[in-house]
């Protein structure tokens, strides 16, 4: 928590400081693939509620905001991800679910090498605020719950990010953009039945994230 505090900090200044009239925009605009690395606790020796979800490729669009030469802050926004569910312990080799996320991020980026430099790799670190929406139960879930009154409901999750990457110039206004990050996706998972609550558990999602795209410099 003192972490985030300090990096939500570190993205406030540099933003509220930045001199605006020598700022530089550039949109990045590419393929971005999520990849999620799931555990997930179990309810109790028989049954658990496992979150394993496949990965997805999306659309992808980051937005740069230059505040110097080597200080960026990028905003990391998609299409809404998909994936496949599938439980655990009791409900093992079934899938249980379909759920959809967006993860937008927000990050600080040094950039090393001089500005008049072809390529230039990145190091980045921030805040991640991941939204889950249109969880749906599938029908092998709601037949080993006995009922087809079956809802599955996903926390919104807060966490760290961090990033690697690299931009190439090809001239003034286009260039190349790839980047990797780790998120910090943790999440509450509870399906209720009949309006009651039958299975819960804690779930690290804690993908990779790895992008490829076009920059376009304003």
């Amino acid at each position: 928590m003192k972490m985030n505090k300090l990096t939500a900090a570190l993205i406030s200044t540099l933003l509220v400081t930045a001199p605006l009239a020598h700022a530089q925009f550039s949109v990045n605009v590419g393929a971005i693939h999520v990849n999620p690395i799931d555990s997930a606790s179990a309810i109790n020796e028989n049954r658990a509620l496992g979150l394993a979800a496949d990965s997805d490729t999306q659309l992808g669009i980051t937005f740069d905001y230059h505040y110097n030469d080597n200080i960026v802050i990028e905003l990391v926004a998609a299409t809404p991800f998909s994936h496949t569910v599938e439980g655990a312990g009791g409900l093992a080799g079934n899938d249980i679910a379909t759920i959809k996320h967006l993860p937008p991020t927000l990050l600080a980026q040094y950039h090393f090498f001089d500005s008049s430099a072809k390529l230039r790799p990145f190091i980045g670190a921030g805040l991640n605020y991941t939204v889950f929406f249109d969880e749906e139960p599938t029908a092998a879930l709601k037949q080993t719950l006995g009922t087809d009154n079956v809802k599955v409901d996903l926390d919104n999750s807060f966490g760290l990010a961090l990033q690697l990457g690299l931009n190439y110039e090809i001239n003034d206004k286009w260039g190349l953009h790839v980047m990797v990050s780790k998120m910090d996706i943790d999440t509450d998972a509870t399906v209720y039945a009949d309006g009651k609550q039958a299975l819960t558990s804690d779930v690290e999602i804690d993908p990779f994230v790895a992008m490829i795209g076009a920059k376009y410099k304003f």
